[in-house]
């Protein structure tokens, strides 16, 4: 199955206390997944992303619409 281009801003970053990459996707409250590779982590999230989409559309729960542009950081 070939994942599906999401337009979701990601994050990712190496965690030492995983000792794997991590991405993250701030728009979509715990969505997130990891790798032993950035490009694994963002594989997987993509993933995550499509898992995450699918299960809001199940229970009825809004999916927030991509902003399509850089968030704000911290």
């Amino acid at each position: 199955m070939r994942s599906q281009l999401y337009k979701y801003e990601v994050i990712i970053y190496w965690s030492n206390e995983d000792g794997v990459f991590v991405a993250e996707v701030p728009e979509l409250p715990g969505c997130s997944a990891h790798g032993d590779s950035s490009m694994a982590a963002l594989e997987h999230v993509e993933q995550a992303i499509g898992l995450w989409i699918e299960t809001a559309r199940e229970f009825g729960d809004p999916v927030p619409v991509a902003k399509g542009e850089r968030l704000m950081l911290a």
